[in-house]
């Protein structure tokens, strides 16, 4: 039995992934910093993990074989209101973790994201040279070369994912079932590219290669690239919404305050070579997402917290 040690555990990644490892022969420790899943079924706790020597208090005390570090500053534009926050958040705390987890012999996996590149040609390998355009894009950048630094060993992930939240409001696709249900218009970009994948997919492919013999940069994401529109509209023929509510428009017209990088699709061959296999294909996961609404899943999830 693997015990894994999730920080960030009532965020999106970290919640699902929890409940959907925890007891099926592994054990999993989360860990929240403000929310903790006071009903949840796996072990939970709420610790400040920028505070000095709680990273190594955290490990000491639960003596974990794999560490996913889910957590982060992950608002856009609160990065932008608060830069010196998100460092500390997004580069300086997983740095530490990972001279932990190196010190400690625990294996450390953390998530990036497809941000730390810039957009200009899409069809990123991991070899590309990032060019992060944001805050929170430069500050998971520093995040990723502190980890490197501290832990060559270290995996790191670069994503990007839907699915339920506790909040309700943590996806794009969370708020493209919100507004057409209500039969309310929604903004959908045409000229942002990215590859989503669905948050079941992505848990178990983290389960995987944690048993894996991987370190440094593997893209882990969607094997179809999209623009937001067309995932929009997906999602309303998948749920049988009325797609015309999505509005086509560019995110130059949104009056968004943080710069978006057009094209994020990324390469997945590093890691489909490693694994074996190819990455879940998008209308399946998309068909999970459906089937979590039609069963509840949702308002379960929103009551853990």
């Amino acid at each position: 039995m693997t015990h894994f040690l999730v920080t960030g555990v009532s965020g999106l990644l970290g919640l699902n992934f929890a409940l959907a490892v925890d007891g099926k022969k592994h054990q999993v420790t989360g860990v929240a910093n403000t929310t903790p899943m006071l009903w949840a079924t796996f072990k939970n706790v709420q610790l400040e993990l920028t505070r000095s020597g709680t990273v190594e208090e955290m490990i000491e005390t639960h003596k974990p074989d794999v560490l996913i570090h889910c957590a982060a500053m992950a608002n856009v534009d609160a990065c932008e209101a608060d830069p010196a926050l998100a460092r500390q958040v997004n580069a300086e705390l997983p740095g530490t973790i990972a001279a932990v987890c190196s010190q400690r012999g625990v294996r450390m996996i953390h998530i990036s994201t497809d941000a730390v590149f810039d957009g200009q040609k899409g069809n990123y390998r991991e070899e590309d040279a990032p060019n992060p355009l944001s805050v929170y894009a430069k500050t998971k950048l520093d995040g990723e070369n502190a980890v490197l630094a501290n832990n060559p060993d270290a995996l790191i992930t670069r994503v990007n994912f839907y699915g339920w939240s506790a909040a309700g409001n943590r996806s794009l696709a969370e708020n493209f079932v919100h507004q057409l249900e209500a039969g309310k218009e929604m903004m959908g970009f045409t000229d942002v590219i990215f590859c989503p994948m669905n948050i079941l997919d992505l848990s178990a492919l983290l389960l995987d290669v944690a048993e894996m013999d991987l370190n440094g940069i593997y893209h882990m994401v969607g094997s179809e690239a999209m623009s937001k529109y067309q995932f929009g509209v997906s999602i309303a023929e998948t749920f049988g919404y009325d797609a015309g509510l999505i509005k086509p428009v560019s995110v130059s017209d949104s009056g968004l305050k943080a710069a978006r990088s057009p094209n994020l699709s990324l390469s997945v061959d590093k890691l489909t070579h490693a694994l074996g296999h190819d990455m879940p294909d998008f209308s399946e996961g998309l068909k999970k997402f459906y089937d979590q609404h039609r069963r509840g899943y949702p308002q379960y999830i929103k009551s853990l917290a």
